[in-house]
């Protein structure tokens, strides 16, 4: 007898009801076409020699719907230490934040819309007075990230023309795009001056000639260099610029708003600061340091900011509703700091005290260790969490969590990938030989420790 002949024909499958409920829940199309690649599977197998079992088909064709239509992105837990970790997302949405996106995603509005005056109207008007509030300048835009700031501004004061920036400050940003990488895209020259380590006001004085367009700073956000060094105050290279009649552009990087100083937090430059200094412009992105979704903020003299709104490439380069939306209630948020502080998860998590993350992973521990069954060793441990990937990542913060030790049974990898593997991913670093799950990021525990009997140590980890 031949083995093909124990298997079922679809239409016998599909008049079953645990058919009807996929169907119902995927749809037919997807549910025959499962069907039948499941099927074909079995029967080259029986002509392989294997046994065609026609048990479990349905169930089988369940589990690889389930799987198929499951997102690819996905919530995880963040426990690498790395607040705004560029990888995971950046930073999280304020709750007034995320609800004004979603009102703004169900429903018409007037993004481009005078409700005063019934005409046409500029979508950067939602967030233009905000911006220029909190960092006074005279004008702003916003783009999709402060990659695209960088290029509008480029593109739109120095086509064709000279933009002069100091060495040490020509830094790679993520997924190794380079700054001089985005000043060619945008259609300007690099004029180089100075050294690695040490740059004069000088040095930008005898770079000036008939095709300089502007002085240009980048601020380190993302690396330092320490030691024998020097670098050109922003007050006096704005001073040089209006003699020469060149704009000064800054590229702050990180976007802070607030003094984090006063939050016992490493300093960085705000966009206030860089304004009174005389930046002509400044761009900064909205999802580090400032706690909002990804963008990137253009703020300065409103004679500039009206050109880059000219720009071809703004309309290329703008944000949408839902996105001006969740940026215009966190600016809202950044107008009283400690409010800021309440309500921006960056900003929360970032000085969370360390004593409140060392008792949550006090109180995690046991029912850590418990689902382990003893095959691997964890313990509270203090570790230091960093700022962000792309915003301070050499300043790092007291902080707590879960240090998991290779055994003889389990190595750190298969830890990490049995972490990785939990319906709601926890995503941890490996540390000096041992698996780390900083708990800075921790705010509600019961989804961690809901899922821990599905930790699943057992077996080989993937290759």
């Amino acid at each position: 007898m031949d083995p093909r002949s124990a298997l079922p024909s679809i239409d016998r499958l599909l008049r079953q009801a645990e058919a009807r409920e996929l169907i119902a829940h995927h749809g037919r199309d997807n549910v025959v076409g499962m069907l039948r690649r499941l099927l074909q599977d079995r029967r080259m197998a029986a002509g392989r020699g294997d046994r065609a079992a026609g048990e479990g088909v349905l169930d089988e064709c369940a589990e690889r719907l389930a799987a198929q239509a499951r997102p690819s992105l996905r919530p995880v837990l963040n426990l690498t230490g790395t607040v705004n970790h560029t990888n995971l997302g950046r930073a999280l949405l304020s709750r007034r934040a995320a609800e004004a996106a979603f009102r703004a995603m169900i429903s018409a509005t007037n993004l481009e819309y005078d409700l005063e005056r019934g005409t046409r109207g500029d979508r950067d008007s939602h967030v233009e007075a905000l911006i220029c509030r909190l960092t006074g300048a005279e004008a702003a835009t916003v783009v999709n990230n402060n990659a695209a700031a960088v290029m509008l501004m480029l593109n739109t004061l120095a086509l064709g023309r000279e933009v002069v920036v100091s060495r040490g400050e020509l830094v790679e940003i993520g997924g190794a795009f380079r700054v001089p990488d985005v000043m060619a895209r945008a259609g300007c020259r690099l004029h180089e001056v100075g050294t690695t380590n040490r740059t004069h006001l000088r040095d930008f004085a005898n770079a000036v000639n008939e095709d300089t367009a502007a002085f240009m700073k980048v601020h380190a956000s993302n690396y330092a260099i320490e030691g024998f060094t020097a670098e050109v105050p922003q007050a006096d290279l704005a001073a040089l610029a209006r003699r020469h009649g060149i704009p000064l552009l800054i590229d702050l990087g990180s976007g802070s708003l607030l003094d984090l100083d006063a939050f016992g937090l490493p300093p960085e430059p705000t966009a206030r600061q860089a304004i009174r200094d005389g930046a002509d412009a400044v761009t900064f992105s909205g999802d580090k340091l400032l706690g909002g979704p990804q963008c990137g903020i253009i703020a300065g003299s409103r004679a500039l900011v009206d050109r880059m709104r000219a720009n071809p490439l703004k309309r290329a380069l703008r944000v949408d509703k839902i996105i001006l939306a969740a940026l215009a209630e966190t600016l809202q948020s950044h107008g009283d700091p400690e409010r800021a502080r309440a309500e921006i998860p960056t900003l929360r998590l970032l000085t969370r005290p360390q004593d409140e993350i060392r008792a949550l992973a006090e109180r995690l521990c046991p029912p850590v260790h418990a689902a382990l069954s003893g095959l691997a060793e964890v313990r509270v441990v203090d570790c230091l969490s960093q700022i962000g990937s792309g915003a301070q990542p050499v300043d790092l913060l007291p902080s707590a969590g879960l240090g998991f030790a290779e055994t003889g049974a389990v190595p750190v990898s298969r830890i990490a990938q049995a972490f990785r593997d939990l319906p709601l991913p926890v995503i941890g670093r490996v540390h000096k030989g041992q698996f780390l799950l900083d708990l800075r990021c921790l705010e509600d525990e019961a989804p961690f420790l809901a899922q821990l009997d599905r930790l699943a140590l057992a077996g080989p980890a993937r290759s």
